[in-house]
């Protein structure tokens, strides 16, 4: 499993607003972009798109800036990737067998994004065991697996070390 820069850069953000030295103070986005290196037109997108969600507040004006807008205790990390995450999908046929419905019960517990296909409509997109491939049920319980680890975790559970944090982003 990987997860795309997209989501590597929003939780870098919600760490870089979280170990502020002055959390009264506002950050911006080429502060975040700076301190790690990365483009400041992808940072924005994503800092818009987190604000959307609740878990940044922007404020306007010539003052203005970027600070969380809820407690790291209250960003589960998992239900962040789920929600920012483009889609799970593994491999190319990567769907829940429409033959298994104990499968399908855990796609729609864990609300994972992952592209649903009738196989039989679409046999010629893809590999052409899928249709009988076992593996897409294993690759569904492996994703099951690592979103039930990250959800288990907070921002706050990944700040144990804030100081080192802050001394390596705010040099």
């Amino acid at each position: 499993m990987r997860l795309t820069n997209y989501s590597d850069y929003a939780l870098r953000s919600l760490i870089y607003l979280a170990v502020r030295p002055d959390p009264s103070l506002l950050a911006n986005i080429s502060d975040i972009a700076d301190s790690y290196g990365i483009s400041k037109s992808h940072l924005t997108k994503i800092i818009h798109q987190l604000g959307q969600l609740g878990y940044i507040e922007s404020v306007r004006g010539k003052n203005g800036g970027i600070r969380l807008a809820r407690a790291p205790k209250d960003i589960n990390l998992g239900v962040l990737i789920k929600q920012i995450e483009p889609d799970f999908n593994l491999v190319e046929c990567f769907a829940v067998p429409t033959s298994h419905k104990d499968s399908e019960k855990s796609a729609h517990q864990a609300d994972l994004p992952v592209t649903f296909i009738e196989e039989e409509k679409n046999k010629s997109l893809g590999c052409v065991i899928s249709p009988a491939c076992q593996l897409k049920s294993v690759f569904f319980e492996a994703l099951t697996a690592f979103v039930n680890v990250l959800e288990r975790y907070t921002l706050a559970d990944i700040l144990n070390n804030e100081d080192e944090l802050a001394t390596l982003l705010f040099r």
